[in-house]
């Protein structure tokens, strides 16, 4: 079926040699398409089309929103486009990720805190509520506040006011509260993780954003997206992608949504040759080749193990490399990373002090390597 986007005509010429990354008219129309779809969103699907439709209607009311939905497909991105379509859009968008701080700075991050309320304090500070007075706050991973924490949230939800941490001043706010999580709260509520009356303050308007594969009718769309921007931003001739590379695609069940798809196509983009993005350029996964198994007689030798992996890496990649390290250790770190969150239960603060590093450093790697179906 034929899709047409009301648009205002392109500014360059398809074919012109000067066009900068080869734009032409159709990518010119996903980015700057009107009428129906969400800013920055990409996908015409029936999905799509009628998370439009709900996004429109309740951006206008002052009601709190819960998106829900798997990591990786696009909440942060509705989010924004509530504010936008709504009449608090020339007031501050505030983007919080809960689960990115620790716990003992979460609270001073939302709230702000007065000159010495802790070590270290020696100024007052205005949090994140404050800043979004008069426009909208986005909590993404709500799920991953603690529960004294919660209580708070549970007052500002309420009453719109608060005090700073170390101190007895209230302050009153104006700000609608969007909030993100790819928990499912209820179970959280029912486990006793998640205080069952800030959920319903919470959950005035559910919106469920759908995964990837539920939505097959715009992988082929998002691909040449992808593929077009990868071009735009590096300067790079104009890609085609081949027929049997984008059924590859869309056969995939993409358990990392849409920034598992990003992370491919730019993995691709970055050894693509002769302006065509073909098979051998996508992970094995997607292609359907079984992964290599290391044997079973060395696995009480781990040196031995080490060697075959290496071994393997580096015939892959061949001897004109110029980035062996990098092809090699990140597969040792993303699988250590990955069993690492299993073996917590998806929590980042359990996993990141297992591994003895930094969870603003976990939470980056996980975007890295496209493991946020692991994460919580």
């Amino acid at each position: 079926m034929e899709t047409v986007l009301e648009t205002e005509e392109c500014p360059v010429d398809p074919d012109s040699d000067d066009s900068v990354a080869g734009v032409n008219d159709l990518m010119y129309r996903l980015v700057h398409a009107v009428p129906q779809r969400l800013p920055g969103m990409i996908g015409s699907g029936a999905a799509m089309r009628q998370l439009s439709a709900m996004v429109r209607r309740v951006a206008s009311s002052p009601a709190t929103v819960l998106l829900t939905g798997e990591t990786g497909t696009g909440k942060e991105l509705v989010a924004r486009a509530l504010h936008d379509l709504s009449q608090r859009s020339s007031g501050p968008f505030i983007r919080v990720n809960c689960g990115a701080l620790p716990e003992s700075l979460l609270e001073s991050e939302l709230f702000g805190h007065a000159r010495g309320a802790f070590t270290h304090a020696f100024q007052a500070r205005t949090g994140r509520f404050e800043a979004a007075h008069g426009g909208t706050i986005f909590l993404d991973e709500i799920n991953s506040c603690s529960p004294q924490l919660q209580v708070r949230l549970l007052r500002v939800l309420q009453e719109q006011e608060f005090e700073r941490v170390g101190d007895t001043r209230t302050v009153r706010v104006n700000v609608r509260i969007v909030a993100a999580t790819n928990s499912d709260l209820p179970a959280e509520v029912a486990g006793g993780r998640f205080r069952e009356d800030l959920y319903y303050r919470l959950n005035v308007i559910p919106i469920y954003l759908p995964g990837l594969r539920e939505r097959p009718e715009d992988i082929e769309e998002l691909v040449n997206f992808f593929v077009w921007r990868c071009a735009e931003v590096w300067r790079l001739p104009k890609v085609s992608v081949d027929a049997e590379a984008m059924r590859l695609l869309q056969r995939y069940h993409w358990p990392g949504n849409i920034r598992e798809l990003q992370n491919y196509i730019e993995r691709a983009m970055t050894f693509v040759e002769h302006g065509q993005l073909t098979v051998d350029l996508l992970p094995s996964q997607v292609r359907g080749v079984p992964e290599r198994r290391i044997s079973r007689r060395w696995c009480d030798q781990p040196e031995l193990i080490c060697r075959e992996l290496v071994t393997w890496k580096l015939e892959e990649i061949g001897g004109d490399s110029t980035d062996a390290w990098n092809h090699v250790m990140n597969v040792v770190e993303r699988e250590l990373i990955r069993q690492a969150l299993r073996g917590s239960h998806g929590v980042q603060s359990r996993a990141a002090r297992y591994l003895g590093i930094n969870r603003n450093t976990l939470h980056k790697k996980i975007s890295d390597y496209a493991l946020e179906s692991e994460a919580r």
